[in-house]
């Protein structure tokens, strides 16, 4: 069983950049896939990034991200990190950490089995 908090949310006005930090609880060495979402109101949920745990730490954007999210490991302390710049405020939102492990879940969609309560994200014009 793993835990995934998020950390690193706040208010930034556009333009600005933001770093979040998403922190297991358990070892996740072991997981398939991490991603990145996000749940702005009154949306559903999207993927944002989908980092690959074996695949030499590949990782895969959606179109509204890709240029300005980074998603990344820090293997030293077990933590899966999500620089997002020139943010926009369109890209405000409730941002969630997921994870996979070997036979559950789906790491190119939204199948994702463990996840994080969310970190709010707050962008002003």
């Amino acid at each position: 069983q793993v835990t995934l908090v998020e950390s690193g949310g706040g208010s930034v006005q556009a333009g600005g950049s933001l770093r979040l930090i998403c922190t297991p609880s358990g070892d996740i060495s072991t997981a398939v896939c991490l991603g990145w979402f996000r749940q702005a109101p009154g949306k559903e949920r999207e993927r944002l990034a989908t980092v690959f745990m074996h695949s030499g730490g590949a990782v895969l954007y959606t179109a509204p991200v890709k240029g300005r999210f980074t998603a990344s490991q820090e293997n030293a302390k077990n933590t899966l990190h999500l620089q997002m710049n020139s943010l926009k405020p369109e890209d405000t939102a409730v941002y969630y950490c997921a994870a996979n492990f070997l036979g559950g879940g789906d790491c190119l969609g939204s199948d994702f089995r463990y996840w994080g309560q969310g970190t709010r994200v707050t962008v002003s014009s």
